[in-house]
């Protein structure tokens, strides 16, 4: 019975093996979070920095256009102006004449009335609104006349034809200086204007932004949601700072209750403003993708990282093992202790740091080997390994795309003249002329010696023959190594229209390239379609 409850009150013990990968697993979990919690916070932060930057610089754009074309409207009703100032002297049709000649030319503004200094309407364009012969009724009207100066209202509904509406006017003057009325321009807002015209093809970007436009009073005057012009929101807080006129960008929850990534910009011709948002949820799911690619690229060097600790731990445990087992047998059997036996700790830890090393020194080696298998040691573009594996993928995934041959003319000679180095130097040269004039998605590639490939991808032929040639004019204008002016022979291919298989792709690209080179080089040209 006392043997019994002696052994009850054991300790449970944990085997060194555990203890080790314990240790190990949870300072790397405990790594791993507080790593990935700085990079959430730093990457959150980095991505709504750089959203909000886009947009604002996005509203700059746009209120620079909008200035243009406000002052290029006020333009157009002053020149209108002039043209009436002895409107006395013409009859209503020419009056009306040349008011209808004056919309449809500039297409600035859906209507056009011309109205005398009381306040009767003289003319209309277009004839079907009705109003000629009637008294200015509404209060922006008799302000736009009351002024006697440049104006333009806010957003209001007539009363003639209950449209929402904004007006610009002009005063007009006689030779004499007297006045006699005001020239009105109207856009009407629910319908087709030259708001929509300019700003209503801008596509939403990769990252859900959108934008509006607003009057000086909150009132918006353009939005893709039409059903939204005309309301109020100057609740809004990007609103507020605009009405304040104020121009930045900032984090607010708009009137929706939606946190946004908002930045507005005055229109310094007439105190509107432009607004460019993207929703907060956007980058929130850019996060979580980013998390979710760190958690998929840490998982393998874990469970790597895991397995070698296994592995170190028993190593590290064996010594103990042997240990115990020489000393079980101690008193019993004769043993025989190994020499140095006692120092199993010092080779434990030189075992550590020789895999420590290795796995360093194969990761970088790794690394190298990759890189270099797909780089060109000279140029440092891609070489044709990469080519080929491209239009490999490509073709498989059918996406059309425009390869260019290039060969740079009589490098022979450039070697023989000005030596070998020289004509590195040229082939440097070359290949930086062709990494700048290219987009990030297409591929450009040393083929070997003094010819060169580039694969447009999603590119026609025209499209490639206006890289091809931007290439090949940048080269021969550009300062060079050799202070000699510089050409190239191109050659265009397109797949599928040419080829649909690699080798006759190249093959085509190489034949038009040649046929450059016979025309007398430093010229593209289109491989024949067969």
């Amino acid at each position: 019975m006392p043997v019994l409850q002696k052994r009850a009150n054991r300790p449970k013990r944990i085997s060194l093996v555990t203890l080790l990968t314990g240790l190990v697993s949870l300072s790397v979990i405990l790594t791993g979070t507080i790593l990935l919690i700085s990079f959430y916070q730093s990457k959150k932060q980095a991505l709504i920095n750089t959203t909000l930057t886009l947009n604002h610089t996005s509203a700059i754009k746009m209120s620079h256009t909008l200035d243009a074309l406000i002052k290029s409207m006020r333009s157009s009703l002053q020149y209108s102006a002039s043209i009436f100032s002895n409107r006395n002297e013409m009859n209503a049709d020419e009056v009306y004449s040349k008011l209808e000649l004056i919309r449809r030319t500039n297409n600035y503004f859906n209507s056009l009335t011309v109205v005398d200094e009381t306040g009767l309407v003289r003319s209309v364009s277009p004839g079907s609104i009705g109003t000629v012969g009637s008294y200015v009724k509404t209060k922006t009207g008799k302000m736009a006349l009351a002024l006697k100066k440049p104006y333009i209202s806010k957003p209001y509904v007539t009363s003639s034809t209950k449209r929402l509406i904004v007006l610009m006017s002009e005063p007009i003057f006689d030779k004499d200086g007297i006045y006699r009325g005001v020239i009105g321009g109207t856009i009407y807002l629910h319908e087709d204007n030259i708001l929509n015209t300019i700003f209503g093809s801008n596509p939403t970007d990769e990252l859900g932004s959108s934008f509006y436009i607003v009057g000086s009073d909150g009132h918006l005057l353009f939005h893709r949601d039409t059903n939204r012009i005309g309301e109020d929101i100057s609740a809004n807080p990007a609103v507020r700072q605009l009405i304040q006129g104020k121009s930045g960008y900032e984090q607010i929850v708009n009137l929706r209750g939606q946190t946004v990534l908002a930045a507005y910009v005055k229109v310094p011709a007439n105190d509107w403003g432009v607004v460019v948002v993207s929703p907060i949820s956007v980058v929130q799911e850019q996060l979580n993708r980013d998390i979710q690619s760190v958690l998929l690229y840490m998982l393998p060097p874990f469970l790597l990282l895991m397995l070698v600790v296994i592995g170190l731990a028993r190593q590290v445990a064996k010594p103990f093992v042997s240990l115990a087992n020489l000393v079980s047998k101690a008193g019993r059997e004769e043993v025989e202790l190994l020499e140095g036996s006692q120092h199993w700790n010092r080779e434990a830890e030189l075992l550590s740091r020789a895999i420590r090393f290795a796995l360093s020194n194969i990761k970088k080696q790794t690394e190298q080997l990759a890189h270099d298998a797909r780089t060109d040691p000279l140029t440092g573009l891609t070489n044709r390994r990469t080519l080929e594996e491209t239009m490999q993928k490509w073709m498989a995934e059918q996406i059309p795309f425009s390869m260019i041959m290039m060969d740079l003319d009589r490098f022979k000679a450039i070697n023989d003249t000005y030596g070998h180095q020289a004509g590195d130097e040229v082939l440097r040269h070359f290949a930086k002329i062709i990494s700048s004039s290219l987009r990030p998605d297409d591929i450009s590639c040393r083929f070997g010696g003094e010819e060169f490939v580039v694969l447009v991808s999603h590119a026609g032929l025209e499209e490639a023959y206006q890289v091809a040639e931007r290439i090949r004019c940048a080269l021969e204008t550009s300062i060079n190594p050799i202070g000699q002016p510089l050409t190239v022979s191109q050659g265009i291919a397109h797949y599928p229209t040419h080829a649909v298989s690699p080798e006759d792709l190249l093959h085509a690209a190489d034949e038009a390239m040649y046929k450059a080179k016979r025309a007398g080089r430093n010229q593209t040209m289109i491989a024949e379609a067969e």
